[in-house]
């Protein structure tokens, strides 16, 4: 059924007070407006919510500090648009100074009424500055955006009541499309018995709470998974130890744990898990998430598939914030994941029993994705998964892999191989841009005591030709650039644009092939060049920079189309090989 403007506006507000009465919200405080009516109709009818109308904003917003002062609870102050929000600062600075939880809800006009002179319409984004613990604006609803309204609503109780600046005020900017108020037909599901969507459970709360809450919800699973992701975890061991007895497969991406041979390590999950028949066989009963979001992309979109089926998901995060993109998290625990590890295997709460046959059936997948890998490698051209995972294989612990935020994070996620002494991997994965990437390759090599190589595209390399560029003063750091280079953006040839867009304009706007030759800009700019057409010139070129000082630059042609179908191919195989075996 398709619902209208009016429904979906009625249904998200009483979506958003629902989630806030779940996570503790007990009082709000409105002033009258139409803009706002949407949520202050929720507001009034829901009898959970003892509801006060003030009609002048300024001290409307002083009277819900008041009542959060008093009973140290979250409050809501409701505003419609236009300078009533502008009323409500002086009370969000004392909530600020004051450390007082204050969820400040200001509707606001929908994009078209902006920068047209529309009544009652100014610029509510970021009203209150750097006064608030965190700022959300969100659109008008719409059915696109639903599965994620009880998150939104959920983590501004969490952020007022607990953010990594302690207590304080949020703002919600919600626009909001006439007619405002319309019919309800439902509103989406929550957590089972009342349970707010996100829950933060801090360190500061005692070992002894926090170790409590984490092995009742660890203790009542046979079947969970550890996804790793983001910044490197400097201490696995107790990770991995703790995996190891209780049976759990740990999916790390290269960058957080090195891919070592270990038996709860899995490597190639990206590869066999875009099978629908092997994600329905390995579904997990709780995926506890650790550091930031994976590089898979096709591993986090099945956690969504995940949540539908009744999964439990779990974040563990040193700051406590909110890594999770797909909006699915039940509870963060805001510690370090070494700390958390560490005192679940001292607790000595080990014994539970899990499926006998968990942990084995992800490690025959992974073991029988990785022989597929290989064999279909084995004999080929030069390929870019090829080349990710010779290059993983010749680096040892002593040697640091960055790589470029596109296809070269991917591949080497994707295909490269468990050894026993893996390298360091790095990557800019906070925005995930083009930016910098060959500066920021020797700016790590400046700092680091071992062998830095970089696999980078031609365009990430093009981009950042002025890192390349060194003062006769400075000392310039050794570093082996491989560039792979595919004339043009290869990502784009796995998204949708191929089958929709003209093949000529695809490669004007998208592959974007540069006209510079890479080999005559990187000489020019006093590189030593090398070309590898082949795995055994790759190598020799390999031990050659390894040899010498400065920056050499060892490029690696490739063609786009090929590279779609061999990604293709190794996803098939391993596929293939999994269903062998599991």
């Amino acid at each position: 059924m398709t619902l209208s403007p009016t429904s979906i506006q009625a249904e998200f507000s009483a979506t958003f007070v629902d989630e806030w009465v779940r996570a503790g919200v007990r009082h709000a405080v409105i002033s009258p407006g139409s803009r706002s009516s949407g949520i202050a109709l929720a507001l009034l009818t829901d009898q959970r919510v003892n509801v006060s109308m003030r009609l002048d904003e300024r001290s409307a917003a002083f009277f819900a500090l008041g009542i959060a002062l008093s009973t140290a609870t979250p409050v809501v102050m409701l505003t419609t648009s236009g300078t009533a929000a502008a009323e409500v600062h002086a009370a969000v600075i004392e909530a600020d100074l004051a450390q007082v939880p204050l969820i400040v809800v200001t509707a606001d006009r929908p994009v078209e009424l902006h920068g047209v002179h529309a009544p009652q319409t100014v610029d509510q984004t970021n009203l209150f500055g750097g006064s608030l613990r965190y700022f959300l604006d969100l659109p008008v609803p719409t059915e696109q955006t639903r599965a994620h309204w009880r998150s939104f609503a959920s983590r501004l109780v969490a952020e007022a009541t607990g953010g990594a600046k302690g207590a304080g005020p949020v703002q919600a900017n919600i626009a909001f499309r006439e007619p405002i108020v319309g019919a309800m037909h439902s509103v989406p599901r929550g957590r089972p018995e009342g349970a707010p969507w996100h829950e933060v459970i801090r360190d500061d709360e005692g070992p002894a709470t926090l170790s409590g809450r984490v092995l009742d919800l660890f203790d009542s699973v046979q079947r969970a998974v550890l996804i790793v992701g983001g910044e490197e975890i400097v201490d696995s061991d107790p990770v991995l130890e703790y995996a190891q007895r209780r049976g759990w497969p740990v999916l790390s991406d290269a960058r957080a744990i090195r891919r070592l041979q270990h038996r709860v390590l899995i490597s190639h999950a990206d590869q066999f898990l875009r099978s629908n028949a092997i994600v329905d066989a390995l579904r997990p009963e709780l995926v506890v998430h650790v550091g930031m979001p994976h590089a898979s992309k096709t591993l986090m979109g099945w956690n969504e598939y995940w949540l539908d089926e009744g999964v439990v998901h779990v974040f563990v995060d040193r700051f406590g914030s909110f890594g999770d993109p797909e909006r699915i998290g039940a509870m963060f625990f805001a510690i370090s994941p070494e700390r958390l590890f560490r005192v679940l295997l001292n607790s000595g709460a080990t014994t539970v029993e899990v499926e006998s046959d968990w942990l084995e059936k992800w490690r025959r997948c992974d073991d029988a994705a990785d022989q597929a890998i290989e064999r279909t490698l084995d004999g080929r051209s030069l390929s870019e998964p090829g080349v990710a995972r010779a290059l993983f294989r010749v680096l040892d612990e002593h040697d640091t892999l960055f790589c470029s935020s596109s296809m070269p994070i991917r591949d080497i996620e994707s295909f490269s191989a468990p050894q026993s002494s893996a390298p360091r991997v790095l990557a800019n994965r906070g925005a995930n841009g083009i930016d910098g990437v060959v500066s920021s390759v020797l700016g790590v090599a400046k700092a680091s005591s071992g062998r830095t190589v970089g696999l980078v595209g031609d365009l990430a390399f093009l981009h950042d030709l002025s890192g390349l560029v060194w003062g006769t003063k400075e000392d310039v750091p050794s570093v082996t650039l491989v560039v792979i280079d595919n004339q043009g953006g290869g990502i784009f040839s796995f998204l949708d644009y191929p089958s929709v867009v003209e093949q000529t304009t695809f490669e004007r706007g998208f592959g974007t092939p540069q006209r510079c030759s890479i080999a005559e800009v990187a000489n020019a700019l006093g590189c030593q060049v090398l070309l590898a057409d082949s795995l055994a010139t790759l190598s020799d070129s390999l031990r050659r920079s390894a040899s010498e000082p400065g920056i050499c630059v060892v490029i690696v042609s490739t063609d786009r189309d090929e590279n779609v179908k061999i990604h293709q191919e190794l996803a098939h195989a391993s596929i293939e090989a999994a269903l062998a075996v599991i």
